[in-house]
Protein backbone atom coordinates (compact mmCIF):
# COMPACT_ATOMS: atom_id res chain seq x y z
CA UNK A 1 0.00 0.00 0.00
CA UNK A 2 1.38 3.37 -1.03
CA UNK A 3 -0.21 6.38 0.59
CA UNK A 4 -0.80 9.27 -1.80
CA UNK A 5 -2.06 12.77 -1.19
CA UNK A 6 -3.33 15.64 -3.28
CA UNK A 7 -2.09 18.20 -0.77
CA UNK A 8 0.40 20.67 -2.33
CA UNK A 9 3.96 19.87 -1.33
CA UNK A 10 4.45 23.30 0.19
CA UNK A 11 1.91 22.36 2.86
CA UNK A 12 3.96 19.28 3.77
CA UNK A 13 7.17 21.11 4.55
CA UNK A 14 8.09 20.44 8.18
CA UNK A 15 8.57 23.25 10.66
CA UNK A 16 12.01 23.57 12.28
CA UNK A 17 13.04 21.01 14.91
CA UNK A 18 14.41 22.85 17.94
CA UNK A 19 15.28 19.92 20.22
CA UNK A 20 18.98 19.18 19.46
CA UNK A 21 18.72 15.50 20.44
CA UNK A 22 15.72 14.86 18.22
CA UNK A 23 17.34 16.84 15.41
CA UNK A 24 20.50 14.75 15.72
CA UNK A 25 18.49 11.53 15.40
CA UNK A 26 16.76 12.82 12.27
CA UNK A 27 19.93 14.03 10.60
CA UNK A 28 21.61 10.68 11.14
CA UNK A 29 18.59 8.92 9.60
CA UNK A 30 18.75 11.31 6.65
CA UNK A 31 22.42 10.48 6.25
CA UNK A 32 22.11 6.69 6.40
CA UNK A 33 18.89 6.17 4.44
CA UNK A 34 20.20 7.15 0.97
CA UNK A 35 23.36 5.13 1.61
CA UNK A 36 21.22 2.11 2.48
CA UNK A 37 19.01 2.58 -0.59
CA UNK A 38 22.14 2.76 -2.71
CA UNK A 39 23.36 -0.54 -1.26
CA UNK A 40 26.26 0.97 0.71
CA UNK A 41 24.90 0.05 4.15
CA UNK A 42 24.39 -3.59 5.10
CA UNK A 43 20.77 -4.70 5.50
CA UNK A 44 21.24 -6.00 9.06
CA UNK A 45 23.08 -2.86 10.13
CA UNK A 46 20.38 -0.57 8.79
CA UNK A 47 17.66 -2.73 10.33
CA UNK A 48 19.19 -2.35 13.80
CA UNK A 49 19.55 1.38 13.28
CA UNK A 50 16.00 1.72 11.94
CA UNK A 51 14.49 -0.22 14.86
CA UNK A 52 16.38 1.84 17.43
CA UNK A 53 14.71 4.85 15.84
CA UNK A 54 11.20 3.44 16.14
CA UNK A 55 10.74 2.36 12.52
CA UNK A 56 9.45 -1.20 12.16
CA UNK A 57 9.00 -3.35 9.06
CA UNK A 58 5.52 -4.65 8.28
CA UNK A 59 4.11 -7.99 7.18
CA UNK A 60 3.53 -6.53 3.72
CA UNK A 61 7.25 -6.05 3.15
CA UNK A 62 8.64 -3.70 0.54
CA UNK A 63 9.00 -0.12 1.70
CA UNK A 64 5.98 -0.30 4.06
CA UNK A 65 6.95 0.76 7.55
CA UNK A 66 5.26 1.21 10.90
CA UNK A 67 6.39 4.36 12.70
CA UNK A 68 6.01 4.30 16.48
CA UNK A 69 6.01 7.49 18.52
CA UNK A 70 7.49 7.35 22.01
CA UNK A 71 5.14 8.95 24.55
CA UNK A 72 6.34 8.48 28.16
CA UNK A 73 3.40 7.44 30.38
CA UNK A 74 1.11 8.39 27.49
CA UNK A 75 1.44 12.16 27.91
CA UNK A 76 0.64 14.18 24.78
CA UNK A 77 -0.22 17.84 24.08
CA UNK A 78 -2.85 19.42 21.86
CA UNK A 79 -0.24 20.54 19.31
CA UNK A 80 1.17 17.03 19.24
CA UNK A 81 -2.29 15.55 18.67
CA UNK A 82 -2.75 17.90 15.72
CA UNK A 83 0.60 16.82 14.29
CA UNK A 84 -0.23 13.14 14.77
CA UNK A 85 -3.44 13.79 12.83
CA UNK A 86 -1.46 15.52 10.06
CA UNK A 87 1.03 12.65 9.77
CA UNK A 88 -1.72 10.02 9.89
CA UNK A 89 -3.64 11.76 7.11
CA UNK A 90 -0.81 12.51 4.72
CA UNK A 91 1.61 9.63 5.27
CA UNK A 92 -0.41 6.73 6.69
CA UNK A 93 -3.88 5.26 6.09
CA UNK A 94 -6.09 7.75 7.89
CA UNK A 95 -6.02 6.24 11.35
CA UNK A 96 -3.40 5.47 13.96
CA UNK A 97 -3.25 2.91 16.77
CA UNK A 98 -2.66 3.22 20.53
CA UNK A 99 -0.50 0.40 21.85
CA UNK A 100 -0.71 -1.38 25.20
CA UNK A 101 2.49 0.49 26.14
CA UNK A 102 0.90 3.90 25.58
CA UNK A 103 2.72 4.61 22.32
CA UNK A 104 0.94 5.76 19.20
CA UNK A 105 1.88 4.16 15.90
CA UNK A 106 0.97 4.61 12.25
CA UNK A 107 1.28 2.00 9.51
CA UNK A 108 2.04 1.93 5.78
CA UNK A 109 4.46 4.85 5.93
CA UNK A 110 6.86 4.59 3.02
CA UNK A 111 10.52 4.23 3.94
CA UNK A 112 11.69 7.10 1.71
CA UNK A 113 9.33 9.47 3.55
CA UNK A 114 10.40 8.50 7.08
CA UNK A 115 12.86 11.41 7.58
CA UNK A 116 10.19 13.87 6.47
CA UNK A 117 7.72 12.34 8.93
CA UNK A 118 10.32 12.44 11.70
CA UNK A 119 10.87 16.15 11.06
CA UNK A 120 7.14 16.83 11.29
CA UNK A 121 6.95 14.96 14.58
CA UNK A 122 10.12 16.55 15.90
CA UNK A 123 8.79 20.05 15.23
CA UNK A 124 6.34 19.51 18.14
CA UNK A 125 8.78 17.64 20.36
CA UNK A 126 7.74 14.10 19.44
CA UNK A 127 10.38 11.44 18.91
CA UNK A 128 10.46 7.86 17.69
CA UNK A 129 13.80 7.19 19.37
CA UNK A 130 13.98 3.78 21.07
CA UNK A 131 10.29 3.04 20.59
CA UNK A 132 11.42 -0.27 19.05
CA UNK A 133 14.57 -2.38 19.02
CA UNK A 134 16.85 -3.80 21.72
CA UNK A 135 16.64 -0.66 23.80
CA UNK A 136 14.93 0.76 26.88
CA UNK A 137 11.44 1.08 25.47
CA UNK A 138 8.79 3.71 26.16
CA UNK A 139 8.56 4.35 29.91
CA UNK A 140 5.04 3.35 30.85
CA UNK A 141 3.08 4.79 33.77
CA UNK A 142 -0.37 4.82 35.28
CA UNK A 143 -2.58 7.08 33.16
CA UNK A 144 -4.30 8.32 36.32
CA UNK A 145 -1.05 9.47 37.94
CA UNK A 146 -1.68 12.84 39.52
CA UNK A 147 -5.45 12.30 39.39
CA UNK A 148 -5.89 8.97 41.19
CA UNK A 149 -7.63 9.00 44.57
CA UNK A 150 -5.55 6.08 45.81
CA UNK A 151 -2.02 6.97 44.75
CA UNK A 152 0.89 7.18 47.20
CA UNK A 153 3.09 9.18 44.82
CA UNK A 154 2.30 10.97 41.57
CA UNK A 155 4.72 8.97 39.42
CA UNK A 156 4.52 11.35 36.44
CA UNK A 157 7.73 13.24 37.20
CA UNK A 158 9.50 9.99 38.10
CA UNK A 159 8.55 8.47 34.74
CA UNK A 160 9.80 11.66 33.09
CA UNK A 161 13.07 11.40 35.01
CA UNK A 162 13.53 7.76 34.01
CA UNK A 163 12.83 8.61 30.39
CA UNK A 164 15.38 11.45 30.41
CA UNK A 165 17.99 9.24 32.07
CA UNK A 166 17.68 6.21 29.81
CA UNK A 167 16.84 7.57 26.36
CA UNK A 168 20.02 7.73 24.25
CA UNK A 169 21.94 6.43 27.29
CA UNK A 170 24.95 4.41 26.01
CA UNK A 171 24.02 1.60 28.43
CA UNK A 172 20.79 0.93 26.57
CA UNK A 173 21.72 1.13 22.89
CA UNK A 174 22.69 -2.48 22.12
CA UNK A 175 21.01 -4.60 24.77
CA UNK A 176 20.58 -8.36 24.47
CA UNK A 177 16.85 -7.71 24.02
CA UNK A 178 14.26 -5.02 24.69
CA UNK A 179 13.93 -3.70 28.26
CA UNK A 180 10.64 -2.37 29.64
CA UNK A 181 10.05 -0.13 32.67
CA UNK A 182 6.61 0.53 34.15
CA UNK A 183 5.43 2.83 36.96
CA UNK A 184 2.35 2.59 39.19
CA UNK A 185 1.42 5.10 41.88
CA UNK A 186 -0.17 2.55 44.22
CA UNK A 187 -0.70 -1.19 44.72
CA UNK A 188 -3.72 -1.14 42.41
CA UNK A 189 -1.05 -1.24 39.69
CA UNK A 190 -2.96 0.38 36.84
CA UNK A 191 0.46 0.91 35.27
CA UNK A 192 0.98 -2.87 35.17
CA UNK A 193 4.39 -2.90 36.81
CA UNK A 194 4.11 -6.58 37.75
CA UNK A 195 4.94 -8.07 34.35
CA UNK A 196 7.85 -5.97 33.16
CA UNK A 197 11.64 -6.14 33.21
CA UNK A 198 11.58 -3.43 35.88
CA UNK A 199 8.32 -2.46 37.53
CA UNK A 200 7.98 0.35 40.06
CA UNK A 201 5.10 0.62 42.54
CA UNK A 202 4.83 3.51 45.02
CA UNK A 203 4.51 2.35 48.64
CA UNK A 204 5.03 3.69 52.15
CA UNK A 205 6.89 2.53 55.24
CA UNK A 206 6.76 3.69 58.84
CA UNK A 207 9.99 4.31 60.75
CA UNK A 208 9.96 5.67 64.30
CA UNK A 209 6.37 6.72 63.87
CA UNK A 210 7.06 8.64 60.67
CA UNK A 211 5.54 7.58 57.35
CA UNK A 212 7.85 7.76 54.35
CA UNK A 213 6.78 7.41 50.73
CA UNK A 214 9.05 5.51 48.38
CA UNK A 215 8.96 2.57 46.01
CA UNK A 216 8.96 -1.19 45.74
CA UNK A 217 10.89 -2.22 42.63
CA UNK A 218 10.05 -5.48 40.92
CA UNK A 219 12.22 -7.20 38.36
CA UNK A 220 12.12 -9.94 35.69
CA UNK A 221 8.41 -9.95 34.97
CA UNK A 222 7.31 -10.90 31.50
CA UNK A 223 4.56 -12.34 29.32
CA UNK A 224 5.14 -14.04 25.97
CA UNK A 225 5.22 -17.80 25.50
CA UNK A 226 6.79 -18.22 28.95
CA UNK A 227 5.20 -15.75 31.38
CA UNK A 228 7.09 -14.93 34.57
CA UNK A 229 5.89 -13.05 37.64
CA UNK A 230 8.05 -10.11 38.72
CA UNK A 231 10.04 -10.36 41.96
CA UNK A 232 10.73 -7.60 44.49
CA UNK A 233 14.36 -6.48 44.64
CA UNK A 234 13.83 -5.31 48.23
CA UNK A 235 10.98 -4.36 50.53
CA UNK A 236 11.44 -0.60 50.22
CA UNK A 237 13.52 1.62 47.94
CA UNK A 238 13.92 5.25 49.09
CA UNK A 239 13.24 7.92 46.48
CA UNK A 240 16.90 8.85 46.18
CA UNK A 241 17.78 5.26 45.30
CA UNK A 242 15.16 4.68 42.61
CA UNK A 243 17.08 5.65 39.48
CA UNK A 244 20.28 3.93 40.71
CA UNK A 245 18.20 0.78 41.28
CA UNK A 246 16.77 0.91 37.76
CA UNK A 247 20.21 1.54 36.28
CA UNK A 248 21.66 -1.35 38.29
CA UNK A 249 18.98 -3.70 36.91
CA UNK A 250 19.74 -2.51 33.38
CA UNK A 251 23.49 -2.98 33.89
CA UNK A 252 23.01 -6.55 35.15
CA UNK A 253 20.81 -7.27 32.14
CA UNK A 254 23.31 -5.73 29.70
CA UNK A 255 26.13 -7.81 31.20
CA UNK A 256 24.37 -11.16 31.65
CA UNK A 257 21.54 -11.28 29.10
CA UNK A 258 21.73 -13.97 26.43
CA UNK A 259 23.18 -12.44 23.26
CA UNK A 260 23.15 -15.71 21.32
CA UNK A 261 19.47 -16.57 21.54
CA UNK A 262 16.93 -13.75 21.49
CA UNK A 263 14.15 -16.15 22.51
CA UNK A 264 15.90 -16.48 25.88
CA UNK A 265 17.26 -12.97 26.22
CA UNK A 266 14.82 -11.08 28.45
CA UNK A 267 15.42 -10.30 32.12
CA UNK A 268 13.27 -13.25 33.18
CA UNK A 269 15.75 -15.60 31.53
CA UNK A 270 18.61 -13.98 33.46
CA UNK A 271 16.83 -15.04 36.64
CA UNK A 272 16.32 -18.48 35.13
CA UNK A 273 20.04 -18.84 34.44
CA UNK A 274 21.53 -17.19 37.53
CA UNK A 275 18.79 -17.91 40.05
CA UNK A 276 16.93 -15.22 41.94
CA UNK A 277 19.32 -14.84 44.87
CA UNK A 278 22.33 -14.31 42.61
CA UNK A 279 20.44 -11.90 40.36
CA UNK A 280 19.28 -9.92 43.38
CA UNK A 281 22.82 -9.85 44.80
CA UNK A 282 24.25 -8.52 41.56
CA UNK A 283 21.62 -5.79 41.31
CA UNK A 284 22.18 -4.56 44.85
CA UNK A 285 25.97 -4.80 44.54
CA UNK A 286 25.92 -2.87 41.28
CA UNK A 287 23.70 -0.21 42.81
CA UNK A 288 26.03 0.24 45.78
CA UNK A 289 29.00 0.72 43.45
CA UNK A 290 27.21 3.23 41.20
CA UNK A 291 28.12 6.03 43.59
CA UNK A 292 31.61 5.82 42.08
CA UNK A 293 30.23 6.36 38.58
CA UNK A 294 30.70 9.75 36.92
CA UNK A 295 27.05 9.59 35.89
CA UNK A 296 25.56 8.41 39.19
CA UNK A 297 21.82 9.11 38.97
CA UNK A 298 21.06 9.16 42.71
CA UNK A 299 19.14 11.68 44.75
CA UNK A 300 15.97 13.46 43.72
CA UNK A 301 15.94 14.13 39.94
CA UNK A 302 15.75 17.79 38.95
CA UNK A 303 12.30 17.35 37.39
CA UNK A 304 10.96 15.90 40.65
CA UNK A 305 12.45 18.78 42.64
CA UNK A 306 10.91 21.29 40.26
CA UNK A 307 7.45 19.80 39.66
CA UNK A 308 6.96 17.64 42.74
CA UNK A 309 5.38 14.23 43.19
CA UNK A 310 2.66 14.82 45.79
CA UNK A 311 -0.33 12.49 45.46
CA UNK A 312 -3.67 13.82 44.30
CA UNK A 313 -5.52 12.85 47.49
CA UNK A 314 -8.97 11.37 47.95
CA UNK A 315 -10.98 14.40 48.91
CA UNK A 316 -14.05 14.45 51.10
CA UNK A 317 -16.43 12.35 49.00
CA UNK A 318 -16.35 8.68 48.04
CA UNK A 319 -13.56 7.81 45.63
CA UNK A 320 -14.22 6.09 42.33
CA UNK A 321 -12.87 2.56 42.35
CA UNK A 322 -10.18 1.76 39.77
CA UNK A 323 -8.28 -1.31 38.62
CA UNK A 324 -9.02 -4.75 37.20
CA UNK A 325 -12.05 -6.54 38.56
CA UNK A 326 -13.76 -3.36 39.72
CA UNK A 327 -17.54 -3.26 39.47
CA UNK A 328 -18.95 -0.09 37.95
CA UNK A 329 -22.27 1.04 39.41
CA UNK A 330 -24.50 2.65 36.78
CA UNK A 331 -26.21 5.83 37.79
CA UNK A 332 -29.00 5.99 35.21
CA UNK A 333 -30.32 4.88 31.86
CA UNK A 334 -29.50 7.90 29.68
CA UNK A 335 -26.39 7.79 27.46
CA UNK A 336 -24.81 10.55 29.54
CA UNK A 337 -25.52 8.80 32.85
CA UNK A 338 -24.08 5.52 31.58
CA UNK A 339 -20.98 7.28 30.28
CA UNK A 340 -20.48 9.29 33.47
CA UNK A 341 -20.81 6.18 35.64
CA UNK A 342 -18.39 4.07 33.61
CA UNK A 343 -15.89 6.54 32.15
CA UNK A 344 -15.49 9.25 34.79
CA UNK A 345 -13.06 8.99 37.71
CA UNK A 346 -13.80 11.21 40.69
CA UNK A 347 -12.49 11.66 44.19
CA UNK A 348 -9.39 13.82 43.85
CA UNK A 349 -8.88 16.26 46.72
CA UNK A 350 -8.49 19.28 44.45
CA UNK A 351 -11.97 18.70 43.07
CA UNK A 352 -11.05 17.79 39.51
CA UNK A 353 -12.27 14.74 37.65
CA UNK A 354 -10.96 12.65 34.76
CA UNK A 355 -12.88 11.09 31.88
CA UNK A 356 -12.04 8.38 29.36
CA UNK A 357 -12.44 8.92 25.63
CA UNK A 358 -13.06 5.46 24.22
CA UNK A 359 -11.15 4.26 21.14
CA UNK A 360 -12.51 1.15 19.47
CA UNK A 361 -9.68 -1.43 19.38
CA UNK A 362 -7.24 1.38 20.16
CA UNK A 363 -7.76 2.96 16.75
CA UNK A 364 -8.00 6.73 16.43
CA UNK A 365 -8.87 8.60 13.25
CA UNK A 366 -7.63 11.92 11.93
CA UNK A 367 -10.86 13.66 12.93
CA UNK A 368 -10.73 12.13 16.41
CA UNK A 369 -7.14 13.27 16.95
CA UNK A 370 -8.04 16.79 15.85
CA UNK A 371 -11.22 16.77 17.90
CA UNK A 372 -9.31 15.73 21.02
CA UNK A 373 -6.78 18.49 20.42
CA UNK A 374 -9.62 21.02 20.29
CA UNK A 375 -11.09 19.63 23.52
CA UNK A 376 -7.74 19.89 25.30
CA UNK A 377 -7.47 23.56 24.32
CA UNK A 378 -11.11 24.52 24.87
CA UNK A 379 -11.41 22.81 28.25
CA UNK A 380 -7.85 23.64 29.36
CA UNK A 381 -7.11 20.04 30.38
CA UNK A 382 -4.40 17.48 29.73
CA UNK A 383 -4.70 14.13 28.01
CA UNK A 384 -2.86 10.81 28.12
CA UNK A 385 -3.14 7.46 26.41
CA UNK A 386 -3.95 4.39 28.52
CA UNK A 387 -2.62 0.85 28.43
CA UNK A 388 -6.09 -0.32 27.45
CA UNK A 389 -5.76 1.73 24.27
CA UNK A 390 -7.95 4.71 25.12
CA UNK A 391 -7.40 8.39 25.92
CA UNK A 392 -8.12 9.93 29.30
CA UNK A 393 -8.82 13.64 29.77
CA UNK A 394 -7.59 14.94 33.12
CA UNK A 395 -8.10 18.08 35.19
CA UNK A 396 -11.77 18.52 34.35
CA UNK A 397 -14.38 20.28 36.42
CA UNK A 398 -17.72 18.67 37.20
CA UNK A 399 -19.51 21.44 35.30
CA UNK A 400 -17.68 20.52 32.08
CA UNK A 401 -18.82 16.90 31.89
CA UNK A 402 -22.09 17.51 30.05
CA UNK A 403 -20.47 19.47 27.24
CA UNK A 404 -17.54 17.05 27.12
CA UNK A 405 -19.88 14.11 26.65
CA UNK A 406 -21.51 15.86 23.72
CA UNK A 407 -18.15 16.65 22.12
CA UNK A 408 -16.94 13.07 22.54
CA UNK A 409 -20.22 11.68 21.25
CA UNK A 410 -19.79 13.70 18.06
CA UNK A 411 -16.36 12.07 17.68
CA UNK A 412 -17.76 8.55 18.31
CA UNK A 413 -15.66 8.36 21.50
CA UNK A 414 -18.40 8.48 24.15
CA UNK A 415 -19.18 4.78 24.49
CA UNK A 416 -19.24 3.77 28.17
CA UNK A 417 -16.46 1.29 27.68
CA UNK A 418 -13.14 2.08 29.29
CA UNK A 419 -13.72 -0.23 32.26
CA UNK A 420 -16.49 -2.35 30.76
CA UNK A 421 -16.51 -5.59 28.81
CA UNK A 422 -16.83 -3.97 25.36
CA UNK A 423 -13.32 -2.53 25.83
CA UNK A 424 -11.60 -5.48 24.15
CA UNK A 425 -7.83 -5.10 23.80
CA UNK A 426 -6.12 -6.52 20.73
CA UNK A 427 -2.69 -6.42 19.13
CA UNK A 428 -2.54 -5.50 15.41
CA UNK A 429 -2.39 -9.20 14.52
CA UNK A 430 -1.93 -10.42 10.95
CA UNK A 431 -3.16 -7.07 9.64
CA UNK A 432 0.42 -5.79 9.78
CA UNK A 433 2.54 -8.03 12.06
CA UNK A 434 4.77 -10.66 10.49
CA UNK A 435 4.64 -12.97 13.52
CA UNK A 436 0.86 -13.09 13.92
CA UNK A 437 -0.94 -16.17 12.63
CA UNK A 438 -4.49 -14.83 13.00
CA UNK A 439 -6.46 -11.63 12.48
CA UNK A 440 -6.83 -10.79 16.18
CA UNK A 441 -8.49 -7.46 15.43
CA UNK A 442 -11.21 -9.30 13.54
CA UNK A 443 -11.91 -11.55 16.50
CA UNK A 444 -11.99 -8.52 18.82
CA UNK A 445 -14.64 -6.93 16.60
CA UNK A 446 -16.62 -10.18 16.48
CA UNK A 447 -16.53 -10.54 20.27
CA UNK A 448 -17.59 -6.93 20.76
CA UNK A 449 -20.51 -7.37 18.35
CA UNK A 450 -21.59 -10.64 19.99
CA UNK A 451 -21.52 -9.05 23.45
CA UNK A 452 -23.54 -6.07 22.22
CA UNK A 453 -26.13 -8.36 20.64
CA UNK A 454 -26.38 -10.41 23.84
CA UNK A 455 -26.79 -7.29 25.99
CA UNK A 456 -23.50 -8.02 27.79
CA UNK A 457 -21.20 -5.30 26.46
CA UNK A 458 -21.58 -3.18 29.60
CA UNK A 459 -20.88 -5.91 32.12
CA UNK A 460 -18.38 -4.39 34.59
CA UNK A 461 -15.29 -5.91 36.14
CA UNK A 462 -14.23 -8.13 33.23
CA UNK A 463 -11.40 -7.72 30.74
CA UNK A 464 -10.83 -9.46 27.40
CA UNK A 465 -7.44 -9.35 25.67
CA UNK A 466 -6.39 -10.93 22.36
CA UNK A 467 -3.03 -11.61 20.73
CA UNK A 468 -2.49 -12.89 17.20
CA UNK A 469 0.27 -15.26 18.37
CA UNK A 470 1.88 -16.51 21.60
CA UNK A 471 4.00 -13.38 22.13
CA UNK A 472 1.29 -11.62 24.15
CA UNK A 473 1.51 -8.14 22.63
CA UNK A 474 -2.21 -8.09 23.38
CA UNK A 475 -1.41 -9.14 26.98
CA UNK A 476 -3.77 -12.11 26.88
CA UNK A 477 -2.16 -13.67 29.96
CA UNK A 478 -3.46 -11.04 32.38
CA UNK A 479 -7.06 -10.76 31.18
CA UNK A 480 -10.05 -12.45 32.77
CA UNK A 481 -10.67 -13.95 29.33
CA UNK A 482 -7.67 -14.12 27.02
CA UNK A 483 -7.00 -15.51 23.55
CA UNK A 484 -3.90 -16.09 21.45
CA UNK A 485 -3.94 -17.12 17.80
CA UNK A 486 -2.84 -20.50 16.48
CA UNK A 487 -3.36 -22.81 13.54
CA UNK A 488 -6.00 -25.54 13.78
CA UNK A 489 -6.33 -28.59 11.55
CA UNK A 490 -9.71 -30.08 10.68
CA UNK A 491 -10.94 -32.27 7.85
CA UNK A 492 -7.44 -32.21 6.40
CA UNK A 493 -7.33 -28.42 6.14
CA UNK A 494 -5.76 -25.54 8.02
CA UNK A 495 -8.06 -23.17 9.86
CA UNK A 496 -7.65 -20.10 12.09
CA UNK A 497 -7.95 -20.90 15.78
CA UNK A 498 -7.40 -19.53 19.27
CA UNK A 499 -6.33 -20.79 22.64
CA UNK A 500 -8.69 -19.51 25.31
CA UNK A 501 -7.21 -18.63 28.72
CA UNK A 502 -9.22 -17.83 31.83
CA UNK A 503 -8.56 -16.14 35.16
CA UNK A 504 -5.71 -13.71 34.51
CA UNK A 505 -5.31 -10.78 36.88
CA UNK A 506 -2.84 -8.03 37.74
CA UNK A 507 -3.12 -5.80 40.81
CA UNK A 508 -2.43 -5.59 44.54
CA UNK A 509 1.27 -6.23 43.88
CA UNK A 510 0.56 -9.68 42.49
CA UNK A 511 -0.07 -11.21 39.11
CA UNK A 512 -2.03 -14.28 38.11
CA UNK A 513 -1.57 -15.65 34.60
CA UNK A 514 -4.61 -17.02 32.83
CA UNK A 515 -4.81 -20.80 32.60
CA UNK A 516 -5.38 -22.58 29.31
CA UNK A 517 -8.99 -23.63 28.92
CA UNK A 518 -9.44 -25.03 25.41
CA UNK A 519 -8.59 -24.42 21.78
CA UNK A 520 -11.36 -23.03 19.61
CA UNK A 521 -12.06 -22.33 15.96
CA UNK A 522 -11.69 -18.60 15.39
CA UNK A 523 -15.31 -18.39 14.28
CA UNK A 524 -16.54 -20.00 17.52
CA UNK A 525 -14.50 -17.89 19.93
CA UNK A 526 -17.04 -15.06 20.14
CA UNK A 527 -19.91 -17.43 20.95
CA UNK A 528 -17.78 -19.18 23.57
CA UNK A 529 -17.01 -15.80 25.14
CA UNK A 530 -20.70 -14.94 25.34
CA UNK A 531 -21.36 -18.33 26.98
CA UNK A 532 -18.71 -17.70 29.66
CA UNK A 533 -19.86 -14.16 30.38
CA UNK A 534 -23.53 -15.17 30.46
CA UNK A 535 -22.82 -17.86 33.01
CA UNK A 536 -20.73 -15.52 35.14
CA UNK A 537 -23.43 -12.86 35.13
CA UNK A 538 -26.09 -15.42 36.02
CA UNK A 539 -24.17 -17.16 38.81
CA UNK A 540 -22.04 -14.52 40.52
CA UNK A 541 -22.90 -13.25 43.96
CA UNK A 542 -22.75 -9.60 44.96
CA UNK A 543 -19.20 -8.25 44.74
CA UNK A 544 -17.77 -11.51 43.38
CA UNK A 545 -15.06 -11.00 40.77
CA UNK A 546 -14.47 -13.32 37.85
CA UNK A 547 -11.50 -15.17 39.28
CA UNK A 548 -13.29 -15.91 42.58
CA UNK A 549 -16.37 -17.09 40.71
CA UNK A 550 -14.21 -19.25 38.46
CA UNK A 551 -12.70 -21.02 41.45
CA UNK A 552 -16.11 -21.49 43.05
CA UNK A 553 -17.57 -23.25 40.01
CA UNK A 554 -14.75 -25.77 39.77
CA UNK A 555 -11.89 -23.88 38.12
CA UNK A 556 -10.75 -23.58 34.53
CA UNK A 557 -10.96 -27.29 33.71
CA UNK A 558 -14.59 -27.53 34.81
CA UNK A 559 -15.59 -24.42 32.85
CA UNK A 560 -13.67 -25.63 29.80
CA UNK A 561 -15.55 -28.93 29.90
CA UNK A 562 -18.83 -27.04 29.60
CA UNK A 563 -17.56 -25.32 26.44
CA UNK A 564 -16.57 -28.42 24.47
CA UNK A 565 -19.40 -27.98 22.00
CA UNK A 566 -17.68 -24.85 20.70
CA UNK A 567 -14.52 -26.79 19.81
CA UNK A 568 -16.04 -28.44 16.75
CA UNK A 569 -15.26 -27.76 13.11
CA UNK A 570 -18.07 -28.26 10.61
CA UNK A 571 -17.19 -29.75 7.25
CA UNK A 572 -15.64 -27.12 4.95
CA UNK A 573 -18.25 -27.77 2.27
CA UNK A 574 -21.02 -27.09 4.77
CA UNK A 575 -19.55 -24.01 6.45
CA UNK A 576 -16.45 -22.83 4.54
CA UNK A 577 -16.35 -19.64 6.60
CA UNK A 578 -14.73 -21.59 9.46
CA UNK A 579 -11.66 -22.05 7.25
CA UNK A 580 -11.32 -18.36 6.38
CA UNK A 581 -9.95 -15.85 8.86
CA UNK A 582 -11.71 -12.62 9.80
CA UNK A 583 -11.38 -9.97 7.10
CA UNK A 584 -9.93 -12.40 4.57
CA UNK A 585 -11.43 -13.79 1.36
CA UNK A 586 -9.17 -16.79 0.66
CA UNK A 587 -8.89 -20.02 2.69
CA UNK A 588 -6.66 -19.74 5.74
CA UNK A 589 -2.94 -20.39 5.33
CA UNK A 590 -0.59 -20.09 8.28
CA UNK A 591 2.02 -17.55 7.20
CA UNK A 592 4.75 -16.28 9.50
CA UNK A 593 6.97 -13.57 8.11
CA UNK A 594 10.34 -12.37 9.25
CA UNK A 595 10.29 -10.96 12.74
CA UNK A 596 11.88 -7.69 13.75
CA UNK A 597 10.74 -7.99 17.36
CA UNK A 598 12.08 -11.46 18.23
Amino acid sequence: MTVTTNTPLVDLRPAPVTDPDILGDIEKFEELLPRYLAGDVDEDVFRLFRLANGIYGQRQGGRNQMIRVRMPYGAVTADQLDMLAFVTKHYSRGWAHITTRQNLQAHFVQLELIPEVMRHLGSVGLSTREACGDTVRNIQGCHLAGACPYEVIDISTWADAANEHFIRNPLGQRLPRKFKINFSGCATDCGQAMFNDAGVIAVTRTVDGRTEAGFRVFVAGGLGANPHAALAVEEFTPKGELLPTLEAILRVFEQTGNRDNKLRARMKWVVGELGWEETQRRILTTRRQLVASSSWPGGLPDIVRRDGDAPAGRGAGPATAVGQGVSVAFGGATPYDRWAAANVVRGVANGTVSAYAWCRLGDVTVSQLRGLADIVRDFDVEVRTTNRQNFILRGLEESQLGELHGRLDALDMAEPGAELLRDVVSCPGADTCGLAVTQSRGLATAIGSALEEAGLAEVPGLRINISGCTNSCGQHHVADIGFFGLERRAHGRSAPGYQMLLGGHVGDERIEFGEKALRLPAKSAAAATVAVVSRYVGERVAGENFRTWLQRVGGVSALAASLRSFDQFPHPETEPDFFVDYGEAAPYVREIGTSECA
